[in-house]
């Protein structure tokens, strides 16, 4: 073992620029797979970190405008929505419908607080909303039957807009103006998916202030037993036919009324995701071989060059299986220890793109949200990919060294 030891060692330093850039061709392979998977999975990591937070079984009803004539009613009408549509969704899929709420909203709305203001949307909403649409109640308290009830003006600010009104004080208690009306700062909550934030009022509070009556902006479900796209779609179709039949229009009129499904959506995310990583398994494999198919023509050349050697080895009685393994062993040493420089340099690439930007935030102002997120790779696929190429390698000076044990002695000394 040692004298194979010693005599790769004396082969690979006769050719030490024809190793280095055999090698470097190897150790770019790896390095450029575990940098690509690394960048991958920050991107994967901030997507499933965003799902985390969101209610991945709610689905939101928005009215729109017909496309499509129905029972002599010609297209172009604008359909709209009623607490008493959403009242009937929960009560025809009972076995669906987990929980409902309704949005009835005001745009354009000055809030101001002593000399500070801000230009919101004031929502109208139910208590379970933050059960509908997954916000965090940072502090204070969430609209309750009672605030509904009573009509109460008690508001719920988002923390981006409590530091624009309230830069030095606690806002919990305060009073804000509001056209006239003064509501009450009860909550303030956070939610990062939220590209508008805006303020949170009982849903009766704002259908009495600015006299909205039975419309509504939105409807918002979280759904039971819906857990595949399929599913989803056929339950989807069950909606839109009901809804159809009271607003009178085509149930087909995907126009007429937009349904927000959260669960489709992330399975689509997830597929896009499956698809992004096989794309960059597929580049980091090409740029492998690309190393390997560089290993094997060295070997190839190797062989070549040592034919009148080989020749001497096998007229003083060398076996076959000695050249073979000779060869092959040169091809691992190569494989293997630019691999490892290949997967220590791609490891710490990743690890200083953790440091640097492992948790991006995109901030623009009133939301924010992660766009990269821990871009590194488990060891046990970095190991995995090494052995595969230390395989490969091998492979590749397989080859040639068969090529080498079939020389016959004779052609061999004659060779130049």
């Amino acid at each position: 073992m040692i004298d194979l030891l010693l005599e790769l060692y004396g082969t690979i330093l006769r050719n030490k620029l024809r190793t280095a850039l055999t090698g470097f061709a190897v150790a770019w392979g790896i390095f450029m797979l575990i940098v690509l998977l690394g960048s991958g999975n920050g991107l994967i990591h901030a997507f499933e970190n965003r799902s985390s937070s969101m209610m991945m079984n709610s689905m939101q009803v928005y009215p729109g405008w017909t496309s499509l004539p129905y029972n002599g009613l010609k297209e172009g009408r604008q359909i709209s929505l009623s607490d008493a549509d959403r009242r009937a969704s929960a009560e025809t899929f009972p076995e669906n419908i987990l929980s409902s709420g309704a949005t009835v909203s005001t745009n354009s709305v000055s809030l101001r607080y002593r000399k500070e203001s801000v230009s919101i949307t004031i929502n109208g909403v139910f208590p379970n909303y933050p059960q509908l649409n997954a916000i965090t109640l940072k502090r204070g308290r969430f609209i309750n039957e009672r605030d509904m009830e009573e009509r109460r003006k008690v508001i719920i600010l988002h923390e981006k807009t409590a530091d624009i009104l309230f830069p030095k004080t606690e806002p919990l208690g305060k009073r804000i103006e509001s056209q006239g009306v003064s509501y009450q700062v009860v909550g303030i909550y956070a939610d990062q998916n939220s590209f508008q934030p805006s303020a949170l009022a009982p849903f009766t509070t704002i259908q009495l202030v600015y006299q909205k009556g039975d419309s509504i902006d939105n409807i918002t479900f979280t759904t039971q037993g819906l857990t595949d796209e399929a599913t989803n779609t056929a339950f989807e179709q069950d909606l839109r036919c009901l809804l159809g039949d009271r607003k009178q229009f085509d149930p087909t009129d995907n126009s007429a009324i937009w349904i927000w499904n959260r669960l489709t959506q992330y399975q689509q995310q997830q597929t896009a995701n499956n698809i992004l990583h096989i794309a960059i398994w597929v580049i980091g494999i090409f740029t492998l071989l690309s190393g390997i198919v560089g290993v094997s023509n060295i070997m190839l050349i190797t062989v070549r060059e040592r034919t009148h050697e080989f020749g001497i080895r096998k007229a003083l009685g060398a076996k076959p299986a000695s050249i073979l393994r000779l060869i092959v062993a040169e091809s691992v040493a190569i494989t293997t220890f630019f691999g490892y420089l290949g997967m220590v340099a791609g490891v710490a690439v990743t690890e200083y793109m953790n440091q640097v930007a492992g948790e991006k935030v995109v901030d623009a102002g009133m939301f924010q949200f992660t766009v990269f997120e821990n871009p590194t790779v488990d060891l046990s696929i970095a190991i995995q990919a090494t052995l595969t190429l230390i395989i490969a390698g091998t492979l590749a000076g397989l080859f040639p060294a068969l090529k080498a044990v079939r020389i016959r002695p004779i052609e061999a000394l004659r060779a130049d």
